[in-house]
C-alpha cells in the first residue's frame, strides 16, 4: 500500500492570483489535473515538489509534513514538458545521476524500452525518446509521489498516442501517488483514476472521469469537458424515479430525482446522444425520443461531429456519431433522423450552482 499524499487548506498569492484554499487527497492512483492555461494547475505540483512555498497550509506525505522540508529531502519526483535532461550526458548516464541504485538503469531502460538508446545523447533522441529518458531518470530516485506536467504536450499526436498507452501500463504498475497535469481531456481520461478540474486557483471538481464528464457540477466543467449541449430548462414534474424538464417546446424525461431547483441547467454530453433512421421505432425504452434534422457535420477523424435541429427546429442539439452508423445513415446536411436521448444522460445543475465553485 502506497503513501497517502494530503493537502489542507494549501493558499499560495502571486500578485493578482490566488491559489487556493485547497484540500486534496491522492493514493496510490493517477489524478489527472485538467485545467486552462493559469488555471494554478502547475502551481499544485510545484508546491509539492517543493519549488514554490505556500503561504499557508500543510502539505503530508504518509502523515510526514512536506511544508519547510528542503526539496531534495521530499522524495517527491517531476517530469517537466521538455524533461530537462543534460545534454552532454547519454541517455544512461542522465539515468545513472539520479538513480538511488545503479542496477535501477538496465530494468528502467526495459520497462520503457529504452534498450537500444542509453549510449545516444539527448539531442540525437526524438522528443518521445527523450520523454521516456526523462521519466525513467525520475522513476530511478524511488520517488514517493510521481508529478508530471504535461510531458506529452509538445509531441506528434501519434506519439503522445503511443506514450500515453505506455505510460497507463506503467502507472498501472506502480504504488504512489501520481498527479498527471495536463490540458487535454482525451489524455485526463485515458490516464487518470480520478480527474481534478481547476479553474482561478481552486478545485472546481473531483471525481472518476465518467462522473466529471456525465455528472458536472457546473457550466464551466461542463463545456470544458466537452458537453455542448446545455440548454436552461425548468423542471415541470417530478417522481421518486426521475424529472421532466422543458426547454424550448422539447420535453424530456430524465433520472434525475434530488434536484430541489426548478431553475435548471440541463446537460446531454454529445457521447451520450443516438441516432438513428426515421423509420426505426424500436430501441431503448428509457431513452426520450424526438425527430431531428442534420444542420451540419464536421468530421474529426474517430467520430463525427453532427448539429440537429430537433422537433420544429426551436433547438440544436450536438451527437458525437461513430463513423459506421454515419455512413450507414448516409447523413448530410438535412438527412430526416430519430434522436435518441436516454433519461439517465440527461443531468441538471440547479439553477444556485451554475457556474459555482465545487471545492
Amino acid at each position: 500500500m502506497g503513501l497517502t499524499l494530503e493537502l489542507s487548506r494549501l493558499c499560495r498569492a502571486y500578485g493578482q492570483f490566488a491559489f487556493g484554499p485547497v484540500d486534496l487527497t491522492v493514493d496510490d492512483e493517477v489524478l489527472a489535473v485538467l485545467g486552462p492555461s493559469g488555471s494554478g494547475k502547475t502551481t499544485l505540483l510545484s508546491l509539492i515538489a517543493g519549488i514554490t512555498t505556500p503561504d499557508s497550509g500543510s502539505i503530508q506525505l504518509g502523515g510526514r509534513e512536506l511544508v519547510g522540508v528542503p526539496l531534495e529531502d521530499r522524495l517527491v519526483g517531476m517530469v517537466f514538458q521538455e524533461g530537462a535532461l543534460f545534454p552532454h550526458m547519454t541517455a544512461r548516464e542522465n539515468i545513472e545521476y539520479a538513480a538511488t541504485a545503479s542496477d535501477r538503469v538496465d530494468g528502467l531502460a526495459t520497462l520503457l524500452e529504452l534498450d537500444g538508446l542509453l549510449e545516444r545523447t539527448p539531442p540525437t533522441l526524438s522528443g518521445g525518446e527523450r520523454q521516456r529518458v526523462a521519466l525513467a531518470r525520475t522513476l530511478a530516485t524511488d520517488p514517493d509521489v510521481l508529478l508530471l506536467d504535461e510531458p506529452l504536450s509538445s509531441l506528434d499526436a501519434p506519439i503522445r498516442k503511443r506514450l500515453r498507452d505506455e505510460l497507463h501500463s506503467l502507472f498501472e504498475s506502480l504504488d504512489i501517488p501520481v498527479l498527471y497535469v495536463t490540458h487535454d481531456q482525451r489524455t485526463a481520461t485515458a490516464l487518470g483514476d480520478r480527474i481534478a478540474i481547476v479553474r482561478d486557483g481552486g478545485l472546481e471538481q473531483v471525481g472518476a472521469p465518467s462522473t466529471v464528464l456525465t455528472r458536472p457540477t457546473s457550466r464551466f466543467v461542463a463545456r470544458f469537458t466537452g458537453t455542448e449541449n446545455l440548454f436552461e430548462a425548468t423542471v415541470t414534474n417530478r417522481t421518486p424515479d426521475g424529472a421532466t424538464v422543458q426547454f424550448g417546446d422539447v420535453q424530456l424525461q430524465t433520472t434525475a430525482s434530488d434536484v430541489a431547483s426548478s431553475a435548471v441547467t440541463a446537460c446531454i454530453h454529445p457521447s451520450r446522444v443516438d441516432i438513428e433512421a426515421p423509420s426505426v421505432t424500436d430501441g431503448d425504452r428509457t431513452a426520450n425520443t424526438v425527430s431531428g434534422t442534420v444542420t451540419r457535420w464536421l468530421n474529426e477523424g474517430s467520430e463525427y461531429r453532427v448539429t440537429l435541429e430537433l422537433e420544429d427546429g426551436s433547438l440544436a442539439l450536438t451527437a458525437n456519431v461513430r463513423p459506421p452508423t454515419f455512413e450507414r445513415l448516409a447523413l448530410e446536411h438535412g438527412s430526416d433522423v430519430r434522436v435518441l436521448i436516454p433519461d439517465a444522460s440527461i443531468h441538471l445543475i440547479p439553477d444556485a450552482e451554475r457556474g459555482s465553485r465545487t471545492h
